[in-house]
């Protein structure tokens, strides 16, 4: 094959590629590859063109805008082409547009141009015409030339007056505008998609499409669609200013929603700082942006500077860094997080996107790896925009090996070896050795030491991150084991604050069984549950051996809690570590066997401030003699127990005829029962 061979095939290979994506993008709604890997393929065949202009064909992608319309809709001609804008990736283009722009209109250097600065919105451009001020047609850009007619579907967005506002309008007025997907509609909308089954969009770019080319405008109705507009194309039937930001002023004035961010700057440094200004706030903003415009505000200047085949001179698109780029899934590692879930995240080949080197990516749970069908050795588009966790979009199937596997969630944990819970329905899978597992060593013994579960005054969050950093204990059983030299080494500690803490520790060895229970972090097993648990096994053992189903015959607990119950009790490192806190000293009163409780099967509310006992403790008097503690009122509450400054639970049970009993009145009934 010679040169001219080679190079015919290299310039073939990138018209086919890229018609293929703009198919896929503009018919089918369905990109195939994220902007930058387009822009790039595009800038390639410019400068393989540019090298050999004897091989430009008309149909060449640089000689259009790009797309093709829809063969559902009818097709408008537009009366002055839409056309596409040249691109700048960086400070050195732009500088360049600036110069090519005062050498051609014979101006000094030093003088400075006036420039339009306006926000590159990430939406379809549309081209909407209004006769007398009633807008009577809309059309997509299409190829620049010819467009979809979608005049049905743009009359049901909002923002787009039907008629125009004032009285001095033209005639005939054509407007170019932006219409896009709102950030915060464009998550609310997949979020619902994605529960009712429904396709969801890769991006808000897509979802404005999507929207746009509905066949049934109640569907697009129910899109929330924004439109900025930009630009004048036809018009007749008035005098318009002759300078480009005066025009936005009058659209604005018609009633024509336009950006509230369009600047003017004198000069292209000023240019610059409204760049930089707006990637600073990209991300605060309600739409997506994927760069900014500048335009000459001079229409006398733009006639003179005029076009080239597909774009304005005297205008620009200024890209950001981009936001998505492809890259290949290396690996894939299940983090643990402090509360034993379990996190994906997928090691990267490194790829520049969004303005910094991204080599990791969350993957969020196994049901978004299932979804998107990810594996590793899988071409992947990634996503990162400003300081947001980068995230995976989506698999570029057609580069997928022919020899991946999809991913599933392990069996154990990768840190220490516990069973893998993951209940049916929820998204979140978690390691079940709580008590056990380095990663959540601290929250699991700040959750021991709480005031519900071993009470041990002193033990705050800063000193159990002391205790764990320092390597003094590994897990709640070391807290027993601690030497008064050692505490009283801490930083902020001394020898009176560790005396303390040693005391607190061993008054907390005697303790009941509903608290040693709760104690444990069983997930899901709260204050009255763990009372239950107590209640009905009596000791410690014969609830370690208890099944699924003895479990599920208690009325606090179901089968999600007894799942995690057992779960729990068949690792055999916790069955361990009880039984050293036991060995330490850990202890509780047998309870008694005298039958059902007194209050067994009653429901109480506790509310306000009581003078004799706090409410916690009043709480575990009503639990140790069978009742539930409920924090809302309902008519099947049995009583509320009100103290002083009683609000809202109080007012309700009044309402609802439920039973109210001071303070006084519970003591009393409390001795009665003791009896």
């Amino acid at each position: 094959m010679n040169n001219t061979q080679e190079t015919n095939y290299q310039l073939q290979k990138l018209l086919e590629t890229i018609r293929k994506y703009d198919y896929h993008y503009y018919v089918l709604d369905e990109p195939l590859v994220p902007d930058a890997e387009y822009d790039r393929i595009f800038q390639e065949l410019k400068a393989l063109e540019a090298k050999h202009p004897e091989l430009i064909t008309p149909d060449s992608p640089t000689q259009r805008v790009s797309g093709t319309p829809l063969k559902a809709f009818a097709t408008i001609k537009h009366q002055i082409p839409m056309l596409s804008l040249d691109n700048a990736f960086s400070s050195e283009d732009v500088l360049a547009f600036d110069r090519r722009n005062h050498e051609r209109l014979n101006l000094d250097e030093k003088e400075k141009i006036t420039y339009v600065c306006e926000p590159k919105i990430d939406g379809i451009a549309v081209s909407l015409i209004y006769e007398n001020g009633v807008l009577t047609q809309a059309a997509t850009r299409g190829d620049g030339v010819v467009g979809e007619d979608i005049t049905q579907n743009v009359r049901t967005i909002a923002s787009v007056p039907l008629h125009l506002s004032g009285n001095n309008f033209p005639t005939f007025l054509e407007v170019r505008g932006e219409i896009y997907f709102p950030t915060e509609g464009f998550i609310k909308y997949n979020k619902t998609a994605e529960k009712s089954g429904e396709k969801i969009f890769v991006n808000p770019r897509n979802a404005a499409a999507g929207s746009l080319r509905q066949l049934d405008p109640q569907i697009t109705a129910k899109r929330p669609l924004q439109i900025f507009c930009y630009a004048l194309g036809s018009v007749t039937g008035i005098s318009l200013p002759e300078e480009h930001f005066a025009i936005l002023e009058q659209l604005k004035a018609w009633g024509l929603r336009i950006n509230p961010e369009i600047r003017l700057a004198h000069g292209i440094s000023a240019c610059l700082d409204y760049y930089q200004d707006m990637m600073q706030r990209r991300s605060s903003l309600a739409y997506g942006i994927d760069g900014v415009v500048y335009k000459v505000n001079s229409l006398k200047l733009q006639k003179e500077l005029g076009f080239v085949a597909r774009a304005p001179r005297w205008a620009v698109a200024h890209k950001f860094p981009a936001e998505e780029e492809i890259t290949e899934i290396l690996d894939v590692e299940f983090q643990v997080g402090r509360t034993g879930a379990l996190t994906p995240v997928a090691r990267l080949k490194p790829v520049f996107v969004g303005g910094a080197t991204v080599s990791n990516a969350t993957l969020h749970n196994i049901d978004e790896i299932t979804r998107k069908d990810i594996r590793i050795g899988d071409s992947v588009i990634v996503r990162r925009a400003g300081d947001v966790i980068p995230e995976l979009v989506s698999v570029v199937l057609e580069r997928r090996p022919k020899d991946s596997k999809p991913l599933h969630l392990p069996k154990h944990c990768p840190i220490c070896g516990s069973d893998i819970v993951k209940i049916e329905g929820e998204a979140i899978a978690r390691c079940s050795g709580g008590l056990y597992c380095s990663a959540q060593r601290k929250e699991s013994i700040k959750h021991f030491a709480s005031r519900a579960a071993l009470d041990i005054t002193g033990l705050g969050e800063k000193l159990v991150d002391q205790l764990v950093d320092s390597k003094l204990i590994q897990n709640v059983a070391d807290l027993y084991t601690l030497k008064f030299e050692a505490v009283s080494n801490l930083d902020r500690m001394g020898e009176k604050s560790a005396q303390k803490l040693l005391a607190a520790l061993e008054k907390s060895k005697t303790t009941t069984l509903a608290r040693f229970i709760y104690a444990l972090g069983i997930r899901e097993v709260g204050v009255v549950t763990a009372e239950s648990l107590a209640n009905h096994f009596a000791s410690i053992e014969n609830l370690a051996a208890a099944d699924q189903t003895s479990l599920e015959a208690i009325s606090d607990v179901g089968p999600t809690i007894a799942t995690h119950i057992t779960t729990f009790f068949r690792q055999q490192h916790n069955l361990e570590l009880i039984k050293k806190l036991q060995e330490l000293g850990i202890h509780w009163p047998k309870p008694e066997n005298s039958g059902p409780k007194p209050l067994s099967g009653q429901t109480f509310v506790l509310t306000g401030s009581l003078q004799n006992m706090t409410r916690e403790e009043a709480k575990e008097k009503l639990l140790s003699l069978g009742a539930k503690v409920s924090e809302s009122v309902s008519k099947n509450t049995t009583a509320v127990i009100a103290g002083s400054d009683a609000g809202s639970k109080l007012a309700k049970a009044e309402k609802l005829g439920v039973a109210i009993w001071d303070e006084e009145e519970f003591e009393k009934k409390i001795r009665e029962m003791a009896k």
